[in-house]
């Protein structure tokens, strides 16, 4: 192969991943901590009731998938909702999109490692917690470097991992619930209306619950990401799209009915550690250590992946002019390797901050970007109405379809907007809307002064597409 040629083959991701593997990273995305212990917090608050919540939530993101294979299957692409942003409102609006969730990623990446490592820093404490999330990041920043088929193995067996472990969970609690495995304690459907009945924090508790329920589905957007790097995108978002979110509601809702159906919804154990409390009622031995260490593959798990849709997203950006052009770079198995470097350099940063505050880091990162994935979903929901719309304008063919267009996107929109509303009257959640908003605006501003003198890129479509 001539220079180049091999110039010319190293412009572009390589088509390295499998459907299979795909739909795991959907899955692994989105069974993470935020269902292992972030679930405990949604139940103390709404109760029972909290079922209800996880369907509000789930009927969300089930739309917001199939928006975004609507979108994927049309125009395959690495910057995925940003590309679509951009395609639909400008640059400026696909930049802010780009960049404000690659921020995101690159927080909640330090986050996550923090989080892992403070686990297993109390199984060797001979070891501090910065050590291990240095460790854990350059473990999980060369998976990144190997190429994108190695991190589909990679992330294949974390999500593996995580999937058995929830199948197990569902097992042992109908097992329980049919009275095959005795109990200390009364267990059933009863739970459900005791202490307090259904919904004893009302509306509002279901309401309040869905701010915490909403974050716990974030992740799944990485499968458009990942489209762009397979063989057939149109027809594998598609297909993926469609099992990934009814295997999320199943472990989802199941698991949480499980929780609820075991265990007081009020007993003090499920807000430190919903799952835990469950197999403590089964006189479980280890229960602690077992959910500790799946705990730890969940978070690794979606670091990892995060990895990924942050340096893609990055990758994309550079492509598109939007970030500096050195990110596009691109090596031999198809890895743009400054933009993983780049994507993982505030995690370093982030090991000399446990080092200095170890029990400061993890609230502080999560509070700038606990937001974000409102804005983000709510950016893809106007974005799809605008593309549907002048795609049936022109005539154009879509190998997918969101059904009940136009209606159910206004829905959607109309959904989002009353979830931000209901976020403006907790004290928590409106800070960190407002940290967010404020974090959204900056980037407009900035991407908005930064551009002004770089030429737009006319073909937005196919500027990133892959080799």
């Amino acid at each position: 192969m001539s220079a180049a040629l091999k110039d010319q083959s190293q412009q572009h991701l390589h088509a390295g991943l499998t459907r299979r593997q795909i739909s795991m990273m959907g899955l692994g995305g989105a069974i993470g901590a935020g269902l292992f212990v972030g679930s405990g917090q949604a139940i103390s608050i709404a109760g029972p009731a909290v079922l209800v919540s996880y369907l509000l939530a789930g009927t969300v993101i089930i739309v917001i998938m199939a928006m975004l294979a609507e979108m994927v299957a049309a125009n395959p692409s690495s910057g995925a909702f940003s590309t679509f942003a951009h395609k639909a409102m400008g640059r400026s609006a696909g930049s802010t999109l780009g960049w404000l969730y690659w921020v995101q990623l690159v927080v909640v990446v330090a986050a996550e490692a923090t989080g892992a490592a403070a686990i297993v820093a109390g199984w060797f404490p001979s070891v501090p917690q910065w050590g291990w999330v240095l460790l854990f990041v350059i473990a999980l920043s060369g998976a990144n470097l190997l190429g994108v088929r190695n991190y589909g193995r990679f992330e294949y067996w974390f999500a593996v991992i995580k999937v058995a472990a929830i199948i197990a969970f569902l097992v042992l609690g109908a097992l329980v619930l049919s009275y095959i495995i005795p109990t200390d304690q009364p267990v059933g459907l009863g739970n459900l209306a005791a202490h307090g009945g259904f919904a004893p924090g009302g509306m509002a508790g279901i309401a309040a619950a869905v701010l915490i329920v909403i974050f716990s589905f974030g992740g799944t957007e990485v499968v458009a990401i990942a489209a762009a790097e397979s063989n057939n995108p149109a027809d594998n978002i598609k297909r993926v799209v469609r099992s990934v979110m009814a295997r999320i509601l199943v472990f989802y809702l199941g698991s949480i009915l499980v929780i609820v159906a075991v265990v007081p919804w009020n007993d003090p154990a499920i807000v430190t550690g919903p799952f835990a409390a469950v197999l403590s009622v089964l006189n479980v031995p280890g229960v602690e250590v077992v959910m500790n260490a799946v705990v730890v593959i969940a978070l690794l798990s979606a670091m990892n992946a995060n990895i990924y849709g942050s340096s893609r997203m990055l990758y994309s950006l550079g492509k598109r002019k939007l970030a500096p052009v050195a990110v596009t770079h691109v090596t031999g198995k198809g890895v743009p390797a400054k933009a993983v470097i780049s994507s993982v350099a505030f995690s370093f940063l982030a090991v000399g901050l446990n080092w200095i505050w170890p029990e400061k880091v993890m609230p502080i990162l999560l509070n700038v970007v606990g937001s974000t994935i409102i804005v983000i979903w709510s950016f893809i929901a106007v974005t799809q109405y605008i593309l549907r719309r002048r795609a049936d304008r022109n005539g154009e063919h879509l190998p997918v379809r969101l059904w009940g267009f136009p209606y159910l996107s206004i829905a959607t929109i109309v959904v989002l907007a009353g979830i931000i509303g209901v976020s403006m009257t907790d004290a928590a959640a409106r800070t960190q809307l407002l940290l967010t908003a404020g974090l959204t605006a900056v980037i407009w501003i900035v991407s908005k002064i930064a551009l002004r003198n770089v030429p737009e890129v006319i073909d937005v479509e196919h500027v990133d597409e892959v080799a």
